[in-house]
């Protein structure tokens, strides 16, 4: 395997077994725990000048972090995305500063780009020829993608509910498209029973695969580096299964492990109302989650009901002094119909939870009022546009 010298393996989060990247590239084979990738922080010599000389035009530019080189990578130069000022929306939270990371300027409109590029690489490492997960529909199409440029064969399982851009993308790159009736667990259903079929295909399914979180974890680096290497106060994170805020938090110790930074930033998981495990765990003082039996939200992206890794996402929070915030469907459009009105700027339904979040500590009191606030725009609006559009129309606009 082409991987970068700190790369040290894969260690297991429930066991603490290690393991050889080429040996093992799923899950733990003694626990079936989530394996992670580590590194030897002691043998990168990486400081903020060093990357600051780097153009700034990839996640690929933090190579020394990351499991696999730049040349060896399946890429199309996702990352680098714009971290916005949004001077309306800190007046109206009554903060110094708010900037929403617009994860929309992707390859394929969202952060999923990020988590692929990784999975992908590692999936042509070891010698995939198809791939496969199960998808609420972003995840799916950027694994098509990204397969496609791979030369790889994928297999996507989406629910019914999916939006229209992610089912015709998904054929447009050349993915096998599947449409499950129901919901995600339904979808996954639906995968897992063509996995027990096709022992050849590599899965790519979240915390399956060890790499998605890992590519995630570069929206961390990125901001803190827009930032000026000033971390930020509050960062609210639109949470499903939690992938991206559990790579962030990773991030952000690595980089304090590396001496660049010196406090993490305060990680809030932001959820609908209709679908909240982690916010109900967290308020309850619980280290794991309970399944939602009856999840209903419009956002599809946070329709997780049983989130596989909720005690690292519950650890995230915690360590960082962050919290979890939960909001109903029509604050969670109406957040992304105000952003678009106050700030221009598009955001996806299910990442407006994070907007609609950050409203709502902000009337709580949870800020005092010289913080800066990021918000994560996980994806275009474009991908949604009929929801928000819906939503306008049931109030007469």
């Amino acid at each position: 395997m082409e991987t970068t010298d700190a790369f040290a393996g894969l260690e297991c989060r429930d066991c603490e077994a290690t393991y050889d990247a080429a040996d093992e590239s799923h899950r733990c084979p003694d626990c079936g725990g989530i394996l992670d990738p580590s590194y030897e922080y002691d043998a990168i010599d990486l400081d903020r000048e060093t990357l600051e000389s780097r153009p700034f035009g990839s996640m690929w530019r933090y190579e020394e972090l990351l499991p696999f080189t730049r040349e060896s990578a399946v890429t199309m130069d996702e990352g680098a995305t714009p971290l916005v000022d949004c001077p309306t929306l800190a007046e109206e939270f009554g903060v110094e500063r708010v900037l929403i990371k617009d994860e929309g300027r992707n390859p394929t409109g969202t952060f999923k780009d990020r988590g692929q590029t990784v999975a992908v690489t590692a999936a042509t490492q070891h010698g995939a020829t198809d791939v496969a997960l199960a998808s609420a529909g972003n995840a799916g199409q950027a694994a098509a993608a990204y397969a496609g440029r791979a030369g790889l064969d994928a297999h996507v399982y989406l629910p019914s509910r999916s939006g229209f851009t992610n089912k015709a993308m998904v054929n447009v790159h050349g993915g096998d498209m599947n449409v499950v009736g129901g919901r995600i667990d339904d979808a996954g259903a639906a995968y897992e029973e063509a996995l027990d079929e096709h022992d050849d295909w590599y899965p790519l399914q979240t915390f399956v695969t060890p790499y998605r979180h890992e590519g995630k974890k570069t929206m961390l680096y990125e901001t803190v580096e827009q930032l000026d290497w000033a971390v930020p106060d509050a960062i609210c994170y639109p949470t499903g299964g939690g992938v991206g805020l559990i790579g962030m938090y990773k991030a952000a110790t690595e980089l304090r492990e590396l001496g660049l930074i010196d406090d993490l930033p305060g990680l809030y998981a932001a959820q609908a109302s209709g679908c909240a495990p982690i916010v109900e765990a967290y308020e309850a003082g619980r280290d794991e989650h309970d399944p939602v039996e009856h999840p209903d939200t419009i956002c599809g992206g946070l329709e997780i009901p049983d989130p596989g890794a909720s005690p690292w996402i519950l650890e995230a929070i915690r360590e960082t002094d962050g919290g979890a915030v939960a909001t109903d469907d029509p604050d969670i459009l109406e957040a992304a119909v105000q952003v678009a009105k106050r700030e221009g700027l598009e955001m996806v339904p299910s990442a407006a939870a994070a907007a609609s979040g950050a409203w709502e500590l902000a009337e709580r009191g949870a800020f005092d009022g010289d913080e800066t606030v990021v918000i994560l725009n996980t994806g275009s609006g474009n991908k949604e546009a009929d929801v928000l559009r819906s939503h306008l129309m049931s109030q007469g606009v």
